[in-house]
């Protein structure tokens, strides 16, 4: 015999599954809202470089990468950003490096390098606008680091 009364533990599950949705979603909105739109502060030489756990410290190689999972890396020489980003191949938000010479961050589609020396790595460049008189291109620079294991951009 079959019953046309409906329980009242239907609709309350019902509920729960709505409001775990609504939940969901909404940590998923949060989340790709909160990636940040700008380089985000460096505990200077307290942070460890992403590739070669150096401690980040000198401010005029510094580079930052913003992944698209929020994770926020920081590197203590361009070149240990390029060489990572090569190697690894994560899902980039944002790249950032410190301009060489100037107290600001460039982001990363309007960067060249020119040659520097020492670097706290020692890969000899410094990060400066696209188009300055002498420097070279991301991927040009990746290309010619010593040692550089058949990485390619």
């Amino acid at each position: 015999m079959a019953t046309t009364e409906k329980s009242p533990w239907r609709w309350l599950v019902r509920g729960a599954v709505v409001l775990g949705l609504a939940s969901v979603l909404g940590l998923a909105l949060a989340w790709t809202e909160g990636l940040p739109e700008g380089p985000v502060p460096v505990a200077w030489d307290r942070e460890a470089c992403a590739h070669c756990r150096m401690h980040v410290g000198e401010p005029a190689f510094a580079a930052q990468l913003q992944l698209a999972d929020g994770r926020v890396l920081n590197f203590d020489d361009p070149g240990c950003l390029l060489r990572y980003e090569a190697e690894k191949r994560p899902a980039v938000h944002a790249a950032w490096f410190h301009h060489v010479r100037e107290d600001r961050w460039i982001p990363g589609a309007q960067v060249a390098f020119v040659p520097v020396s020492p670097t706290p790595m020692g890969y000899g460049v410094g990060a400066v606008e696209a188009g300055a008189p002498g420097a070279r291109a991301p991927a040009e620079v990746l290309a010619g680091m010593v040692g550089s294991r058949e990485v390619t951009p």
